[in-house]
């Protein structure tokens, strides 16, 4: 998902089964990604999926991920065959949405890939990529509450306040 106004863009590693099967980011019921943008923007899982898109938008938050496609036995990053792996034109967007000045990246794979692919150009942009835990259920190590705050923090700076600015018309 890409939005004109994005100021931060969210980035995954690659979608696993039960997203693609979907055809929704973060579908995996036991996935945590929703449950944090619902405290965070208000886009929790108990709305519809295309509401939730919504809530992002009004935030200025798009949606996407490092890899467009990779070969990967399951849904697991660890088993993603880093050889076969194919770069989604990740400089291509941020031409088209200047305004992203942050990129926030759903775990690890998805930090070391984003860098790996684009880490010199994101630098020429001045464009800070920060990485969070992980939001996938095999990322058990942290709690849901200390995962809320770390994300919390990263997207405090860049994300609109909907709310307020709906409030004030």
């Amino acid at each position: 998902m890409v939005v004109a106004d994005a100021r931060i863009l969210i980035l995954g590693s690659m979608p696993g089964a039960a997203s693609l099967a979907a055809g929704e980011y973060y579908a995996h019921p036991q996935n945590q990604f929703w449950r944090i943008l619902g405290e965070i923007c208000g886009a929790g899982p108990g709305l519809p999926y295309r509401q939730r898109l919504d809530r992002l938008r009004a935030h200025q938050i798009a949606l996407w991920d490092v890899l467009y496609s990779c070969v990967r036995p399951g849904s697991l990053d660890s088993a993603i065959e880093h050889t076969s792996a194919i770069a989604n034109d990740i400089p291509a967007l941020l031409r088209g949405a200047p305004q992203i000045r942050r990129i926030c990246c759903n775990g690890a794979t998805a930090y070391h890939g984003l860098r790996r692919y684009f880490g010199a150009q994101l630098d020429a942009l001045g464009i800070t990529a920060v990485r969070l835990p992980s939001t996938s259920p095999a990322h058990a190590s942290w709690s849901f509450a200390r995962k809320l705050a770390t994300w919390r923090a990263a997207l405090a700076d860049g994300v609109r306040d909907a709310d307020a600015d709906a409030s004030s018309l």
